[in-house]
């Protein structure tokens, strides 16, 4: 991520998302009691692309996982934080609107991009399938909602050169908001 080259702590919610089901953690415990052993890999770790098609095929079901993942995800990004010294630092969080937890932010910052090209980034990244990758976007706020939520917003669907600019540029900005540099009505 840019913004941690520049050196800002980034807690990232999908790390801490696979470490909280790691082999023996209770999170994954209270997974398979929910959802079966068919959700582990051979050797007992998660399988995500398996859980991810249960609970995406089922409101219900995603609700159970959420409920079981959310509060130690949040745990976690919570320790974390109070752990830093830095003027501010970021959190990525994908669900940050619909698991309603801005409350951890002073800021909202959208890294937007037209759908389509999140769909075709999503699927290099992750090698899902175009329908499993729309159903993830599906349940997700949709784009102008998130746009409308934004303090800041990254148009993220050009070069990379100009995505550095626009975040030094914002980083500079959080630094004098974290300081008190900012007057107000820039806020």
């Amino acid at each position: 991520m840019l913004f941690e080259a520049l050196g800002v702590p980034v807690i990232d919610a999908d790390v801490i998302a696979r470490q909280v089901v790691e082999p023996g953690q209770p999170a994954l415990q209270e997974l398979v009691a929910c959802f079966g052993a068919e959700v582990l890999r051979e050797g007992g770790g998660l399988d995500r692309q398996r859980l991810r098609e249960r609970i995406f095929d089922d409101p219900a079901a995603r609700r159970r996982a959420e409920a079981i993942l959310h509060p130690r995800i949040r745990e976690v990004m919570e320790n974390r934080i109070a752990e830093l010294d830095y003027p501010y630092c970021m959190l990525s969080i994908p669900l940050l609107l619909e698991a309603s937890q801005t409350d951890l932010v002073d800021r909202i910052l959208v890294v937007d991009a037209p759908p389509e090209l999140q769909l075709s980034r999503a699927r290099a990244r992750d090698g899902a399938s175009a329908e499993q990758i729309q159903a993830i976007m599906d349940v997700q706020l949709d784009r102008p909602a998130r746009l409308r939520a934004a303090d800041d917003v990254i148009r993220n669907d050009s070069d990379l050169r100009g995505l550095g600019e626009a975040v030094r540029q914002l980083h500079a900005r959080y630094l004098g908001l974290a300081e008190g540099d900012l007057p107000a009505s820039d806020k």
